[in-house]
């Protein structure tokens, strides 16, 4: 209940306080085993080194790539 609560407040407070991401960003794109399995990891990096966001998919998917980034400019 407390979470039902109050959840939303404090999300909104660490977005609203989160630093503005910087000019230049970087698409970083790696394969992974997990249990065998290969798994691409594409992780979006601006300049100061925070990451901005973070991809797994299980097949490598240009057009999904593509989705990821158009979700980083808005």
């Amino acid at each position: 209940m407390w979470v039902a609560k109050f959840g939303t407040q404090f999300a909104a407070k660490i977005r609203r306080d989160r630093p503005w991401p910087a000019d230049k960003w970087h698409l970083d794109e790696v394969v992974l085993k997990i249990n065998g399995t290969k798994h691409w990891l594409w992780r979006a990096i601006d300049a100061k080194g925070d990451v901005l966001d973070i991809l797994v998919q299980s097949c490598r998917d240009t057009a999904a790539a593509k989705q990821f980034m158009r979700k980083l400019f808005k």
